[in-house]
């Protein structure tokens, strides 16, 4: 029992943990510059004291077995609460210093995080931001594996080793210039839609999915005659008139604000089923910094600007 506790205060965690990563112990040589021959042995010592296989080896690379898994989650954990406390030995519990690590939809990333940013930093100027954009479930991955301490997205489902900071219903709204055919409507139906060209996003995100089932419930079929994985594109396009983008009210609210375009509820059943989540690594201490920022884009997302 000794010995297996002596062996995960050891560096062979953080080899352990870039042959996860990187998928193979050549790969994890040649990103952390260590000898393969060295990250093996430290590899084999940790199956041999805790008497257990980590790794599933395969011919294209290694995957964490079940076992594996547990231990990457303890280790990741170990890893982000030493950051932790070094950051607030150093000052960080004042607000004086520190870095935020932050992953987010796309969608957020264009107005709302910079405005949101801006603001904390006004009053905590000594606090530094990093933000990833991502794919809602890259986003979650990444919160998951520690890579970042925030995640902004949004979420269909719960999902594990996830603590959900905060929630909200994220309804999918039709935008579109102000002279558009409909856009003196109060509230519109799917099939209120069909006549008029769509900017659709592609079949992989949330939105998507959601609007294609909500379609088929009603055997629905649209056509989008401009998809993009990149939602500024889409919402440029509504506002020159080319057609109805999609979109939730947080993502577009500085141009709603701005009266650039107007958004229109969609009201068929399940298009408010979306929810936008605040994520961080549950069972995790949180920096102050981070704790702050979390307060703050709670306070931020509940207010319309």
């Amino acid at each position: 029992m000794a010995s297996s506790h002596r062996a995960l205060q050891e560096t062979a965690l953080r080899y352990f943990l870039a042959v996860i990563r990187w998928g193979s112990i050549s790969e994890a040589s040649t990103h952390l510059n260590v000898a393969a021959s060295a990250i093996s042995r430290q590899i084999t010592r940790l199956e041999t004291e805790l008497d257990t296989q980590l790794f599933e080896r395969r011919a294209r690379g290694m995957i964490p077995s079940a076992a594996g898994e547990l231990l990457a989650l303890h280790a990741r954990r170990q890893q982000l609460e030493s950051e932790r406390v070094v950051g607030e030995i150093q000052g960080l519990r004042g607000l004086q210093r520190g870095t935020v690590r932050l992953a987010s939809s796309e969608g957020f990333a264009v107005d709302f995080l910079p405005k949101a940013i801006a603001e904390f930093r006004h009053a905590y100027a000594g606090i530094l931001f990093r933000l990833n954009v991502a794919s809602p479930a890259e986003v979650t991955r990444q919160v998951r594996e520690g890579e970042v301490d925030i995640g902004l997205t949004f979420s269909l489902a719960p999902q594990p080793d996830v603590r959900v900071e905060h929630r909200q219903r994220s309804p999918i709204l039709a935008l579109m210039s102000p002279d558009h055919p409909l856009a003196g409507r109060q509230q519109l139906k799917l099939a209120q839609l069909q006549p008029h060209a769509m900017l659709l996003p592609p079949p992989e995100t949330t939105l998507r999915q959601l609007f294609d089932i909500c379609c088929g419930q009603q055997n629905l079929i649209f056509a989008s005659v401009f998809t993009s994985n990149y939602i500024e594109s889409m919402l440029n396009c509504a506002i020159f008139g080319g057609g109805i983008a999609l979109a939730g009210e947080l993502s577009i609210r500085q141009r709603l604000a701005q009266q650039r375009l107007v958004a229109i509820p969609i009201v068929d059943a399940g298009m408010d089923a979306r929810h936008i989540e605040v994520q961080t690594l549950t069972n995790r201490t949180l920096p102050a910094a981070t704790a702050a920022f979390v307060a703050h884009l709670k306070q931020a997302m509940a207010a319309p600007a």
